[in-house]
């Protein structure tokens, strides 16, 4: 049946990465790896794969559980902060951490409930140990404006080598959620429609999300 003439299609980026066996893991994390159960041949119709990762490899939701014992797993956490309208903004080569400063020039009394924030210019292929962070105060200057949901382009909210996760604790206590490992390469500055849907793992910390972009 031929599409309504009403209809138009809403372009669409995909800020996911690849996963595969070479994807980047925080160090101590477990790599991609993937196995054949079952391959299509004589008596067998079909292929059939056994993968064991990391919930945190590629682009991911945190869960409550992930920086707090006492947390929700990510399969009991509202779906909400991870679909709607979003603000991508450029914070690009601005150091360990991303400050006010750095995002002060694209907010406004529109800002939309969740916002991602691209600090490479192209996300590496390899392990950052370097990777830009979120300074805390950001985080609750965000959350005072009425921000859910926090995304960045790095594995982590908080410094490669933080002890303390303070980014991660500001989220907690602020009830906010979080998006790591997204890909915002070719994402120019402005507002979209966010769909980044975690699976419903009822005992896990994270899960996998394919994050996509839509034009408003």
């Amino acid at each position: 049946m031929p599409a309504s003439p009403s209809f138009t299609a809403r372009q669409l980026w995909d800020i996911s990465p690849p996963v595969h066996a070479g994807s980047p893991v925080f160090p101590g994390d477990t790599a991609y790896s993937q196995q054949w159960c079952a391959t299509i041949g004589p008596g067998c119709p079909v292929n059939v794969s056994a993968i064991t990762m990391s919930p945190h490899v590629g682009a991911h939701a945190d869960a409550p559980l992930h920086y707090d014992a006492q947390g929700a797993t990510i399969g009991d956490v509202s779906l909400d902060a991870f679909l709607g309208p979003c603000r991508v903004i450029h914070a690009i080569g601005c150091g360990p951490l991303i400050g006010w400063e750095h995002l002060a020039h694209a907010v406004d009394d529109a800002l939309p409930p969740r916002v991602l924030v691209r600090t490479y210019a192209q996300a590496p292929a390899d392990w950052d140990g370097q990777l830009t962070a979120y300074a805390p105060g950001t985080i609750e200057r965000l959350a005072d404006l009425g921000v859910l949901l926090v995304g960045i382009d790095t594995a982590s909210i908080d410094p490669a080598d933080s002890k303390l996760l303070p980014s991660h604790q500001v989220i907690r206590r602020r009830g906010l959620r979080v998006l790591e490992n997204l890909v915002l390469d070719h994402v120019p500055e402005g507002d979209y429609e966010l769909i980044a849907l975690p699976l419903r793992l009822s005992t896990a910390d994270a899960s996998p999300v394919r994050a996509v972009l839509r034009a408003l």
